[in-house]
């Protein structure tokens, strides 16, 4: 199983020398992936319920200061060779088809194929209309019709595309990415984005923590993972064609925590702890895990990225 790291572009990580040194100590390292969420604009006020809270306030919140997450990969993709980059997740309905799909082929195409197009429906309902994005109430439907468009133009020579939500016909779309098929991974806990990863995706990522569906134990991923199974032989397709990489959206503590039911909540405690973890996660199937361990500094970022890496990839990857 791989370990990737899940980056916020903003506070000290918003700084480009901080944000390339944890980049490359990351690749380095042996992480397998970088994932920077997408985030434009911040409104003043949020009325939204945040869903990865037990209490619905999301603190991202206090700060506007975020960097376009595709031109952060660009950057990243300029001082690394080997990591993977990931938008995690890009909210689809934010950008036009055409124009994301345009994005994230030059991102495949600057790093010399190595996206992974994290996708997703967002959350923030104040952020759509600022954007002109398709109304809140229709991102599911407006993220199928863009997706299966941004897969024409990656394939096929003349796209042509005709809906509601998006229409163009016999385009020329180049350059293509390098990747003859560049992986999908479809974000989101719900019924709804399991269908979505069937039709769409080479992977489900779902986030850990989503107080409605929560996958924070192996037992209630496994869960999960049955159900997105079921998903796709209702839809004919083969479930073995489809990974699970789970987005653990909780900071990596060396300290136990406890959650409310009074369990040690996973990846955190002792070393030996964390390591039974991702021996858990492994058992059940899971492909990667992308974990959390920005901290206030660059100084204390650098150094869990390091102890986390020794702890736990290396002796999970032999």
């Amino acid at each position: 199983m791989e370990f990737g790291i899940h980056i916020g572009a903003r506070g000290a990580l918003a700084a480009p020398a901080h944000l390339a040194a944890v980049a490359r100590q990351a690749e380095a390292l042996g992480y397998a992936t970088i994932g920077i969420p997408d985030r434009l604009v911040l409104p003043r006020a949020v009325a939204t319920r945040y869903p990865y809270t037990e209490d619905g306030v999301w603190v991202g919140a206090q700060t506007g200061e975020c960097l376009d997450v595709i031109g952060a990969l660009c950057f990243l993709a300029g001082i690394t060779r080997r990591v993977r980059l990931l938008p995690s997740v890009l909210v689809v309905p934010y950008r036009p088809a055409v124009v994301a799909a345009k994005m994230l082929a030059t991102v495949d195409v600057l790093s010399g194929g190595r996206l992974i197009a994290g996708v997703g429906v967002g959350w923030l309902e104040e952020e759509y209309a600022p954007l002109g994005a398709p109304a809140f109430a229709r991102r599911g439907a407006v993220t199928d019709a863009y997706l299966a468009a941004m897969q024409a133009l990656w394939t096929e020579e003349a796209p042509s595309v005709a809906g509601p939500d998006v229409a163009f016909e016999n385009l020329l779309f180049q350059p293509k990415p390098v990747q003859s098929r560049v992986p999908v991974w479809v974000g989101g806990e719900s019924l709804a984005a399991m269908r979505r990863t069937v039709r769409f995706g080479d992977a489900w990522y779902p986030a850990s923590h989503n107080h409605a569906t929560p996958f924070d134990t192996p037992e209630r991923l496994a869960a999960g993972m049955a159900r997105l199974a079921q998903a796709a032989d209702a839809a004919g397709r083969d479930p073995g064609t489809i990974g699970t990489v789970l987005l653990w959206f909780k900071p990596v503590d060396w300290t136990e925590r406890r959650t409310t039911d009074g369990a040690r909540r996973m990846f955190t405690g002792s070393t030996a702890d964390l390591r039974e973890d991702a021996a858990a996660l492994a058992a059940i199937g899971v492909r990667q895990v992308i974990v959390v361990l920005q901290a206030p500094t660059i100084e204390e970022t650098e150094d869990r990225l390091a102890r986390f890496a020794a702890d736990v990839i290396a002796p999970a990857q032999g």
